[in-house]
């Protein structure tokens, strides 16, 4: 028989497993809701971009070692390989006013292939290469084909989400770009000690698999009314955008902003090996910036619609300058990382609100040439930051260029603050013409 004790350990046996499933059942129905409202108006097109852009940026093994593989490998001095990288910048820099071009001429998506399968096979060329001259070619071939995909896909950002959602999408995307980069250099400063022709390797195959996720899976997203206005004259295109001063004006701030951030790049790991510190140590340093980002992206991402958006990117160029400014004081690699987290909280703000005030600034029929020109800047910052860089480290010294750098943060904050106005009445005007 069963004893009174006995039914009640039976029924409080039964009680536990009926809770135990009302909290599993609560739990994976604030799940839900919890996924639900983060990618709420974001379609599938969008997530095969999304997806094609972690895997990509999982092999983004060569820029950030590029200076490194240089000095290091072919015995060029720090100038000559600052150089290099300038014109991986210099190509970057024609790809974004290119692309936007071809994006808003032939579509998304033609220019996503076109980077994606041209861009890996030159990969392999550069990392075979011996002579400078041949490395200099390739190198801007790379910055070119790299980069061209760009505003392609900024456009078809702008064209599957509503513009309230776009501080997500475009944020979010910046989120899988870091995730890759909070693994990608840290795993690079492991094989470069090994070989670094397999930096190579890896990020040609990434950048492949890429171009077979939109082959496969992306279709063409642009407006039919873009596709209607496509036969306008590059004179006339250019026209246009020269009676665009906030979009002139918001791209130069962009270019400051970026020279500053490129020196994370080109001059902080030639900072870091004078203080006696390895490649291995500069990827954890840089992959700081990746973990951070991937940590901190997507809740300032779905906080970012209640943020005033000049403010924040006046906030956001201030925490750039006196991150990099600060490393004028770091001398080991704890000092070094602590100024990589600082300016990791200004990138983070600035990458989630910047792109999103390109595409609320954009006509339809323009949104890969706005988005290319916006580009365009940071593909020039890439072009000029590691020159300047170079040289000032070179001939000034590293306290003179990381002093430069914060005074330019300050200023590019100012700069920011004063645009608020203008470019709030520009995107109300638009709004209201396209509603209207």
């Amino acid at each position: 028989m069963v004893g009174f004790a006995d039914l009640e350990g039976i029924q409080r046996h039964v009680s536990r497993g009926i809770q135990t499933r009302y909290d599993f059942s609560l739990m994976l129905t604030q799940f839900r809701l919890r996924l639900s409202a983060l990618t709420a108006g974001l379609p599938r097109t969008y997530w095969l971009l999304w997806l094609g852009t972690l895997i990509n940026r999982l092999g983004g093994f060569v820029v950030p070692f590029l200076t490194l593989y240089l000095t290091a490998q072919r015995r060029i001095p720090v100038s000559q390989a600052a150089l290099m990288v300038s014109l991986f910048g210099a190509g970057s820099f024609a790809a974004s006013l290119v692309g936007g071009e071809l994006a808003d001429r032939l579509g998304r998506r033609p220019v996503l292939l076109l980077s994606f399968l041209i861009a890996p096979a030159n990969m392999l060329l550069l990392g075979l290469a011996r002579s400078l001259p041949l490395i200099a070619c390739l190198t801007l071939l790379q910055g070119f084909f790299t980069d061209l995909y760009r505003p392609a896909v900024s456009a078809a950002v702008a064209d599957l989400v509503p513009s309230e959602a776009r501080p997500r999408a475009f944020g979010y995307l910046y989120w899988a770009i870091n995730l890759g980069f909070a693994f990608a250099p840290a795993l690079a400063g492991l094989i470069a000690r090994w070989d670094y022709f397999l930096l190579f390797l890896g990020d040609a195959v990434t950048t492949f698999i890429f171009g077979l996720i939109v082959l496969w899976g992306v279709r063409e997203t642009r407006p039919i009314v873009a596709q209607s206005a496509a036969a306008l004259t590059a004179r006339e295109r250019l026209t246009q955008i020269g009676r665009e001063p906030i979009l002139l004006t918001f791209s130069l701030l962009a270019l400051g902003l970026g020279t500053i951030y490129m020196q994370g790049l080109v001059t902080l790991p030639v900072d870091m090996q004078s203080s006696g510190l390895g490649p291995d140590q500069y990827g954890l340093a840089i992959s700081l910036n990746g973990a951070l980002i991937v940590l901190l992206s997507i809740p300032a991402s779905n906080a970012a619609v209640r943020w005033p958006r000049f403010g924040s990117l006046s906030l956001a160029a201030l925490l750039v300058g006196a991150g990099f400014g600060l490393t004028a004081f770091a001398d080991t690699f704890w000092v070094y990382a602590m100024t990589v987290a600082v300016w990791t909280m200004g990138e983070i703000v600035g990458a989630t609100i910047a792109p999103a005030i390109v595409a609320d600034l954009s006509p339809v029929d323009l949104r890969g040439t706005f988005q290319g020109v916006y580009g365009a800047a940071w593909g020039l910052s890439f072009f000029i930051g590691p020159v300047i860089g170079g040289w000032v480290f070179e001939h000034l010294g590293s306290t003179a260029l990381w002093a430069g750098t914060f005074a330019l943060g300050c200023v590019l904050a100012l700069g920011y603050l004063a645009l608020a106005r203008p470019a709030g009445r520009r995107m109300a005007r638009r709004e209201h013409v396209a509603s209207g």
